[in-house]
């Protein structure tokens, strides 16, 4: 070192502003190193010492780097001072002999954390040269603030900082949903095996002693760098999905029950086409006398309409948790009990058809505001066994309902006066709540061979 500050009080002034800084900052190390010499070694003692070492070395490297060629018995003189650094540091991460071997990386955006400033210009000064964004945290409440502003791809962490030490800072990035997927390397002048156990078991990513070879640890940050864009891909393509699954449901939602589109999206074979026998209790309803008010309005007075009453009756059904099956014009044809089968089939779609009667006094407030007609609807309500499943050809399918109780089912609604809901007997027998009902009716129905017995549903019974 005597040899080094003599050639540069002779040859300094010919050097740039920024060598001539160099130089300083490696002078002022040198100085601290004499006193860390001077003073007991005890743990602490040891951390201070691989710090100064560290910044030897680092100031040396990139003097020696950059005065080579055009200054060369300073560049000498500093070859033999790092390799007086490395006999005497065996225990850190040696620099090998000759020249290093480089390490390209892609850029990325680095987090330097210690308390010390000389450690935090070393390392920017080291890997801003390599094309990183370097910022730096002087303090573990600071190295968090910086992580909550910006997305980090590698967190370079000192260990023994005043306040919120290096294990405090490990132990809530890794806890924390957004950052716990940045790697973290830790630079410490500790070389203890606990010290590194724990960090490890904590979630560091690696662990490097100090002072640090530069080459090994642009490698480290290289390997840190992969791994945290392939994680980002993972976590975009991960939402993308996401945002499709969304779009798929929202899209197939106005088509299909929720219970539907997540048979098919969850289970593959729910597309081939097949069904098999479920009871259920099936809804038919329509507007009473519909195309009659339709041929006296105006085409987008009957659209309006319309879908003002479909819209309403479809939030209920999908509320009492039924199958839409399809809508003919003002007509709805609903299921309960299909794809998914509950014990409440028969009753839901019963207090369904009741809140379904209720809400047409809202939807009639709306048309009469608008200058449109009053309108009524029929329900009818059936329960039997049907076929259910993807009905169609390989091209063009539907989830459908085919069988018996479903023709017994129109036929009912064909017998539904204006706000009147028809329950057959078969539905009456599956109820577990208690309603009133009038006295039955028995009809007898265009096709249908054997007698119908209906009951006029009028509430629930509290």
């Amino acid at each position: 070192m005597i040899e080094l500050r003599a050639l540069y009080e002779r040859d300094g002034a010919g050097l740039d502003e920024m060598a001539r800084e160099d130089f300083g900052k490696l002078f002022l190390a040198a100085d601290r190193l004499e006193n860390c010499l001077g003073s007991e070694q005890d743990r602490d003692g040891r951390h201070e010492l691989m710090n100064v070492l560290a910044a030897i070395r680092g100031y040396a490297e990139m003097l020696q780097e950059d005065l080579e060629g055009r200054h060369p018995e300073l560049a000498d003189s500093l070859s033999r001072l790092l390799k007086a650094i490395q006999t005497a540091d065996a225990g850190g991460e040696s620099s090998s002999r000759g020249r290093s071997p480089s390490v390209t990386s892609e850029p990325g955006f680095i987090l330097a954390v210690d308390d010390r400033r000389e450690n935090r210009e070393l390392v920017a000064r080291y890997l801003s040269r390599s094309g990183h964004l370097v910022v730096t945290a002087a303090s573990g409440e600071e190295a968090l603030h910086t992580l909550e502003q910006a997305d980090v791809d590698v967190v370079l962490l000192d260990l023994v900082m005043p306040g919120m030490d290096g294990r405090e800072v490990l132990r809530r990035i890794k806890e924390h949903e957004d950052w716990r997927a940045t790697p973290v390397i830790v630079i410490s002048g500790h070389q203890d095996m606990e010290d590194i156990i724990e960090c490890i078991e904590a979630g560091a990513d690696d662990y490097l002693f100090k002072p640090f070879n530069p080459v090994l640890l642009q490698a480290r940050i290289k390997a840190g760098i992969e791994r945290k864009r392939w994680h980002d891909r993972e976590e975009l393509y991960r939402q993308q999905l996401e945002r499709n699954e969304k779009f798929i449901r929202a899209t197939f939602g106005r088509y299909l029950s929720d219970e539907i589109v997540t048979d098919i999206l969850e289970r593959p074979e729910g597309l081939e086409l097949g069904g098999d026998l479920r009871e259920v209790t099936i809804m038919m309803s329509d507007i009473r006398g519909f195309t009659t008010l339709s041929e006296r309005l105006a085409p987008d007075q009957v659209v309006k309409m319309l879908n003002r009453y479909l819209g309403s009756m479809t939030d209920i059904i999908m509320a009492h948790q039924g199958t839409i099956d399809e809508f003919l014009g003002d007509a709805i044809l609903a299921v309960f009990g299909a794809p998914l089968a509950r014990d409440d089939d028969a009753d839901r779609a019963v207090r369904c058809a009741l809140a379904m009667q209720a809400a047409m006094a809202d939807i009639n407030a709306q048309n009469l505001a608008e200058g449109l007609p009053e309108v009524e609807t029929g329900i009818a309500l059936n329960t039997g066994v049907v076929i259910a499943g993807n009905i169609g050809s390989e091209r063009r399918s539907k989830y459908g309902f085919v069988g018996h109780p479903m023709n017994v089912t129109s036929r009912i609604e064909d017998h539904c006066a204006g706000g009147e809901t028809l329950i057959s007997r078969s539905t009456l027998d599956k109820l577990n709540g208690h309603y009133r009902v009038a006295e039955p009716r028995t009809l007898k129905a265009k096709g249908i061979d054997q007698e119908v017995e209906v009951y006029r549903l009028q509430g629930e019974l509290a």
